[in-house]
């Protein structure tokens, strides 16, 4: 069984997991209905990406 010859400290734990974190989701504003989209996505309100009419939206039931 492979054991390691030393511990590894929490310094050195802590030092390699800085970047393992959560980041904030990047949102930008549909230029056509303004409702906060993810980038390089179809808006899922008006159905417009990139200027044009990709998809047909249902009206959502009340």
């Amino acid at each position: 069984m492979a054991v390691p010859p030393r511990r590894t400290g929490k310094t050195a734990k802590a030092l390699r997991r800085t970047h393992f974190k959560l980041h904030p989701a990047q949102l930008v504003e549909c230029p056509n209905c303004g409702a906060m989209i993810k980038p390089h996505h179809v808006c899922s309100k008006c159905g417009y990406y990139n200027g044009k009419k990709v998809i047909e939206v249902k009206a959502a039931k009340k």
